[in-house]
């Protein structure tokens, strides 16, 4: 077995084992839980320290037909687009089954699912054949349905039902899509996505777009991009504190690397449709930024922050430049590291008053100072704050989005007054004024809620100032891909 499938598979293991443990044994399920999402991050970070960063072409592959005739295969791999979706992915999971002590209800259950979500998230970011990618996709709906249906807020059922129907049905315009290239006769011997990337140069161009279009809608749908997010601000509310940091840290992440690999399969397509992704970034970065800005309830407030800081990576992926693209990859893991940490700071605090009005709180820095630092950080960083993994990712997406459309950046720039806006009333409320007497015995941060959150934080500042190892695993697969997409417009 592979390293890769190691990897994979730690997860199935995890589930495997717990389906074998007496459900009245929490602690142990806790704990089988932790370690075994503890042990996917070990090997995800092993397979990060043999990584060859100058090495555009995947690495650690593995290969074995399922399918002759149709050209499917167990293809796993990892280049610079998914290597750092996969530490990230793991480090969040680990992460979120760490402060999923409070679940009381159903925990078998529970960790089951989560680490059913593990597995399927890994299969997506390791696969290397449409066919298997698209298994892992709809893998990750089950898991996260009962997630949200089973142990979320008092509308939960509304919003599980709603993430189920808005995913599959963006699934199925991505199946569309796939039938559609893979009716052409595919190349024997290789993956499936190395087929269909080849297949796919010769297609007439209105098919291209058809088909991106229908990549568009289907990935656009878990991105999410306006007007298909109808289904994220009620899943986020509702669903389990652990659960919105996998939601929004990962789920997102999926819908963007899906479009990017979507996208270099068909550059010209996208470049026939760069005006239309270009509004749809810039106005859902303007349009999710007001939204946060309006929201009382801090859940809300960072549901809609994602839909403005996902618009930043369509705006990168959209430039079709070597540093837009870069800037988009980086974003993925910065607002996977900021999401994450700001709904663990925000359910951690929620656990403790019950309450998500931004209102209701005063002056927080007196009885929770430790929390009162990280929350600040994390909050700065959403606002792209030098210093911070979120200003080299918008830096970098802002420098392509000039080099290809010039002046129509000045919405880019209104997008991040309106972040800073809404980040620095957030930290105002939250901080300052006069101490509520019903705020006055509110714990701080516990060690084990310190060593979370101090992951997480650590990293965005971390990245921020040294950016170079993070930057550097992505570029030679971009530079690969920028010179591959100039040879198709030749």
């Amino acid at each position: 077995m592979g390293i890769l499938s190691l990897l994979l598979w730690t997860p199935a293991l995890g589930v495997l084992f717990l389906a074998f443990t007496p459900k009245q044994h929490t602690q142990l399920i806790r704990l089988i839980s932790v370690l075994f999402a503890a042990l996917a991050f070990l090997l995800s970070c092993w397979v990060l320290s043999l990584y060859e960063p100058a090495n555009a072409s995947l690495q650690f592959n593995e290969y074995f037909p399922l399918n002759p005739d149709l050209g499917s295969a167990y293809a796993l791999g990892v280049d610079g687009l998914s290597m750092p979706m996969l530490v990230l992915a793991t480090l969040l999971t680990f992460i979120a089954l760490l402060v999923s002590f409070t679940i009381s209800e159903g925990i078998k259950g529970y960790h089951i699912c989560m680490l059913v979500l593990e597995f399927g998230m890994l299969g997506v970011f390791l696969a290397q054949d449409w066919a298997l990618f698209y298994i892992f996709w709809e893998v990750t709906l089950i898991p996260l349905f009962f997630l949200i249906d089973r142990w979320g807020g008092q509308r939960r059922h509304s919003a599980s039902l709603n993430f189920v129907l808005y995913t599959m049905g963006g699934s199925i315009f991505m199946l569309l899509s796939l039938l559609a290239v893979s009716q052409y006769d595919l190349e024997q011997g290789g993956s499936l996505m190395t087929s269909m990337n080849q297949t796919a140069q010769n297609m007439p161009l209105t098919e291209q777009i058809l088909v991106l279009l229908g990549f568009l809608i289907g990935f656009g749908v878990k991105m999410p991009i306006f007007p298909l997010h109808g289904w994220l601000p009620l899943a986020h509310v509702e669903a389990p504190s652990p659960v919105s940091i996998l939601l929004s840290g990962i789920l997102l992440k999926m819908g963007a690397y899906g479009l990017l690999r979507a996208v270099v399969m068909l550059p010209e397509a996208a470049q026939v449709l760069q005006p239309f992704l270009l509004f749809l970034a810039l106005f859902g970065m303007i349009y999710g930024g007001l939204l946060a800005w309006r929201q009382s309830d801090l859940k809300a407030m960072v549901a809609y922050s994602s839909i403005s800081h996902m618009g930043l990576v369509l705006l990168g992926i959209a430039s079709l430049t070597e540093v837009g693209m870069s800037g988009a990859v980086l974003q993925m893991t910065a607002h996977g590291l900021i999401a994450g940490a700001m709904f663990l700071l925000v359910g951690l605090l929620y656990e403790r008053t019950h309450t998500r009005n931004i209102q209701d709180y005063r002056s927080l820095i007196q009885v929770m100072p430790r929390f009162a630092l990280f929350m600040s950080l994390t909050l700065l960083a959403a606002m792209g704050l030098p210093g911070t993994v979120g200003f080299i990712a918008e830096f970098q997406i802002l420098i392509g989005g000039f080099q290809q459309w010039g002046g129509w950046m000045v919405f880019f720039s209104i997008s991040l007054l309106i972040s800073a806006a809404y980040s620095i009333r957030t930290i105002g409320l939250l901080f300052t004024g006069h101490s509520s007497p019903a705020m006055q015995r509110i714990e701080d941060l516990k060690p084990r809620e310190m060593l979370a959150a101090s992951l997480l934080v650590v990293s965005i500042v971390g990245f921020g100032l040294l950016p170079t190892p993070l930057i550097d695993l992505s570029t030679s697969t971009l530079k690969h891909i920028n010179i591959s997409i100039k040879q198709r417009f030749l």
